[in-house]
């Protein structure tokens, strides 16, 4: 676990890792911070010519469909760091047509991983490492210069995160909605993000089935009241809804743009000024439809010992995770921000490509305020 960690640590400052296979092992490159002298380094110590690997979702916003997660593209020695970049992450490049991908392995799968938990753009540069490097690499790894991380530990990191949150402290906080709010803060293993749960109310009066509400942060909306989406507006519905229930639970994940970090989002954003909808602009990144995932909530719930709940939401990914997590989910109800002319097409994008439930909101006119909760939805 401890490897892994230095490992996205050294990624996020721009630093090349190996990643340790029985067969043979690979040097690694972020793109972010990848210049020609980083990429003619990266040759010159694994002793091969590099690759690009790239997540299948950007290869098909470049038109190349491939049936696995990921795949490479070779690197010429004319090729410039800046033509990488386009390549992996800029709307109007193509790909030279007389290139052909090669298939990537599980080491070049581990290494987009890396990158996604790190929060950075998905696709990275690699090297093999030849024979003839090998002894060098070797003493590198050995004085501490480049760090090796074994394969197998890095396939087994994403899965065990959700079960190594430790409750780090908690306090009461009188909120404006809400003014029995305790607010409990969890830690994930590595120490890079941190959750927290708004225990509202007093839980001896809590109904059988727990309001609760999972909700990513979202700086822009919830902090600032960006007008691009309805996130502050749904935050703050949603704890005057669960206070009015007789209390319940909120958590606040730290998932900024549906998983995808708060840089990326902002470059998602820029995308979406030229035209492109919010799916499209994190494909282009090399993302998938929606990076969240719900064991992390699922712990969170566990430790504060709710099992049975009425869920807060508009997406039906959030209640196939808390079946599949064991939580049962006894109802549904809608929970709504404001339609604006700037989020119409967020939320246009939300309903018809991700199936969340927003026909009331989009059949609204203008910018008319919505009523929250407007009724229950079963299941």
């Amino acid at each position: 676990m401890r490897q892994v960690e230095r490992a996205i640590f050294d990624l996020r400052r721009g630093l090349p890792i190996l990643i340790r296979d029985a067969a043979s092992d690979l040097l690694v490159h972020p793109l972010e911070g990848c210049d020609d002298d980083a990429l003619a380094a990266l040759e010159a110590l694994g002793g091969t010519p590099p690759a690009l690997a790239l997540t299948r979702h950007r290869l098909t916003r470049l038109d190349r469909e491939i049936e696995t997660p990921a795949a490479l593209l070779p690197v010429a020695a004319a090729n410039h760091a800046e033509e990488l970049v386009a390549w992996a992450c800029e709307e109007a490049a193509s790909l030279p047509a007389n290139v052909a991908l090669h298939t990537a392995d599980p080491r070049h799968e581990a290494a987009l991983d890396l990158m996604r938990i790190g929060l950075l753009i998905p696709a990275a540069v690699v090297a093999e490492v030849s024979e003839a490097k090998r002894d060098r690499v070797e003493s590198l790894v050995s004085e501490g210069t480049v760090l090796a991380v074994p394969l197998a530990q890095i396939a087994a990191y994403d899965a065990a995160q959700s079960r190594f949150l430790k409750r780090t402290s908690e306090a009461e906080i009188p909120l404006s909605h809400a003014e029995r709010a305790r607010f409990v803060m969890f830690r994930e293993a590595d120490g890079m993000r941190e959750h927290i749960a708004i225990v509202i109310g007093d839980r001896e009066t809590w109904h059988d089935a727990v309001p609760v509400r999972l909700h990513s942060a979202c700086l822009t909306g919830d902090l600032f009241g960006s007008l691009r989406c309805d996130c502050g507006e749904q935050l703050r519905e949603s704890v005057r809804a669960i206070d009015e229930r007789g209390g319940g639970v909120l958590l606040y994940l730290a998932q900024e743009g549906r998983g995808i970090g708060l840089a990326n989002k902002l470059r998602a954003y820029t995308l979406q000024d030229g035209g492109l909808d919010t799916m499209d602009a994190d494909h282009v990144l090399g993302f998938g439809d929606d990076e969240r995932t719900y064991g992390v909530a699922l712990e969170m719930l566990e430790q504060l010992e709710v099992t049975r709940i009425e869920l807060l939401t508009n997406n039906p990914e959030k209640i196939a995770a808390m079946d599949q997590g064991g939580v049962e989910v006894v109802n549904r109800r809608g929970v709504y921000g404001k339609l604006t002319e700037q989020n119409r097409r967020y939320l246009d994008a939300k309903a018809k490509r991700a199936g969340h439930w927003l026909e009331e909101v989009l059949e609204q006119e203008g910018e008319a305020e919505l009523t929250s909760l407007k009724r229950p939805f079963a299941r």
